[in-house]
């Protein structure tokens, strides 16, 4: 129902739930004090978000880039209801599953050989924490001592986490209120020139031997803006950590699983890391679940007489089968269905559609990879403003940074494609012609 405000406006009301449990609740990214409480969702469908009063908005960014699919899908619906019948969760502590063990062989059959060891965690920010305490035991298990950092680049994100935060850019992140309490690591420009190609070789000669690993989020920084770089990067970080006797680890968290235009987005370098994590569309946004995938190389380091070398890690809720078995329904989509296809019409349109924002005064640039569409502006500080603008044009858009962003599901329909674009354009010109 809706209430009406003394000059006679009509506005949502509030439902209960919210009003009740809104007072309890700390909300991510979010400065409480002085925002308004979120929009209350009644439930999803497609690729659509229905709110509490009945107004329908179109998802532009997939729930934070999980629901690859759309919300819903009936095909994982049924998988994951299926399975609470059997068994919603069981250790995996001495104990195995069917749907963990068939989809650690499925990810195993998709990513490039020798990626073929699946350790499962619940969220990408841990996935990434276990990537690298396994590249540090890689080497304490072969008696090198001293290799406890890690190299990563400016514009960086890999997660919230302690370890996680201290490979993200500490000038430009989230993160710069935690500077001495984080490991120090190596955070060095992406080499992306010829310059730079030998500026990180050089810096790998000199420093090289406390370094366990690279890290790289391929082709697309996610949550540090949403920046571009070419595949030759990533065959030059290969290279260098061959060079170098380094592992390379790839965080495709944000990347994997159609979102660039390809299943995972270093198979456009033809590149494969030692190790890659995954999470976010890995069910196809139903249920929390990542996974850490290890070469075999790196996986045979921890194989011992002594107990002492196993990976001394378990998240108690790793290879819950209620999320396994939406991996597994979310991998069948990918096989019977033309997600990757969908991925690259939708790269045309974004193309196309978001071009005409690029002349716009106070827009720096415009670009696309696969299905990501990016206008970047010179101000943000009206960020309150855009939201709910986007809000009364019917879509659901989160800017952040210095970006306005679209990842919307592999699955959108044309026409919901277009107004989601238009409203990019109507509300970004709107905010042009008003700074």
């Amino acid at each position: 129902m809706a209430r009406r405000t003394p000059d006679d406006m009509t506005v949502p009301s509030v439902p209960d739930w919210l009003a009740e449990g809104y007072g309890h609740v700390w909300l991510p990214y979010t400065q409480m004090a002085r925002v308004p409480p979120p929009l209350p969702v009644a439930e999803t469908r497609g690729t659509r978000i229905v709110l509490a009063d009945g107004r329908e908005l179109i998802d532009g960014i997939a729930s934070w880039w999980t629901a690859c699919h759309g919300y819903n899908h009936p095909h994982i619906r049924a998988a994951v209801a299926a399975q609470l019948e059997r068994m919603p969760h069981v250790m995996f502590g001495g104990l195995a599953n069917e749907p963990a063990l068939r989809l650690a062989r499925r990810l195993a059959a998709m990513l490039p050989d020798p990626l073929s060891r699946v350790f499962f965690s619940e969220s990408g920010s841990v996935a990434v924490e276990i990537a690298l305490k396994m590249a540090l035991q890689y080497w304490l298990n072969q008696g090198v001592r001293g290799r406890h950092r890690f190299v990563s680049f400016q514009g960086a994100y890999h997660g919230d986490t302690f370890a996680a935060m201290s490979v993200c850019d500490p000038e430009e992140g989230m993160h710069s209120l935690f500077a001495g309490a984080l490991p120090e690591q190596h955070v060095v420009p992406l080499p992306e020139d010829e310059a730079g190609i030998a500026a990180f070789d050089a810096y790998l000669a000199r420093h090289g031997d406390d370094v366990a690993a690279v890290i790289v989020e391929p082709l697309v920084q996610g949550a540090g803006g949403m920046r571009f770089h070419a595949p030759e990067v990533l065959r030059t970080l290969r290279a260098a950590c061959d060079r170098h006797g380094l592992l390379l680890i790839a965080d495709e968290i944000m990347t994997g699983f159609g979102r660039t235009g390809t299943l995972f987005a270093c198979e456009q370098a033809d590149v494969v890391p030692d190790i890659v994590t995954l999470s976010k569309a890995l069910t196809g946004g139903t249920m929390a679940l990542a996974a850490t995938v290890a070469s075999e190389r790196v996986f045979g380091a921890f194989l011992s007489d002594d107990s002492d070398a196993a990976l001394m890690h378990g998240p108690t809720f790793m290879a819950n089968p209620l999320a396994c078995a939406a991996a597994n329904a979310s991998l069948d989509l990918f096989e019977r269905e033309p997600r990757l296809a969908q991925a690259r019409a939708i790269e045309a349109h974004l193309a196309a559609a978001l071009e005409p924002a690029r002349g716009l005064p106070g827009v720096v640039d415009v670009r696309t990879r696969g299905a990501i569409g990016v206008i970047q502006i010179d101000d943000m500080s009206r960020i309150d403003w855009l939201k709910a603008r986007f809000v009364d044009a019917g879509v659901w858009v989160r800017p952040f940074g210095d970006i306005v962003y679209v990842t919307p599901a592999l699955t959108i329909g044309e026409a919901d494609l277009a107004r989601l674009t238009d409203a990019l354009i109507d509300v970004v010109t709107a905010w042009s012609r008003e700074r």
